[in-house]
């Protein structure tokens, strides 16, 4: 490859990176440090923490309906987690 076109490559990149994140880009060009996106996850591990937590009160009472609850929640909390659910929700097809 010529210089020219890995720097066109770099600048594709550049652009692809602030139109998925344009915080962490924003945040990479002035130089401070900024998670990305795809690290951003607090609901995530609340939503997670609940779910185990109905689970395991649902084991120790033997309650069916905080057993059910507790996957539903566990469940929505990996819906959370998956990197691609914005391009899903859009209707876009995941980057490969």
């Amino acid at each position: 490859m010529h210089a020219p076109d890995e720097d066109r490559l770099l600048d594709d990149l550049a652009d692809r990176l602030r139109h998925d994140d344009p915080r962490f880009a924003a945040a990479f060009e002035r130089g401070l440090p900024c998670r990305p996106r795809e690290y951003r996850r607090g609901a995530a591990w609340l939503t997670l923490a609940a779910g185990l937590g109905l689970l395991a009160l649902g084991i120790a009472l033997g309650h069916g309906l905080l057993l059910a609850g507790g996957l539903v929640v566990s469940g929505a909390a990996g819906y959370l987690f998956d990197p691609d659910r914005e391009h899903i929700r859009r209707g876009t097809p995941p980057p490969s």
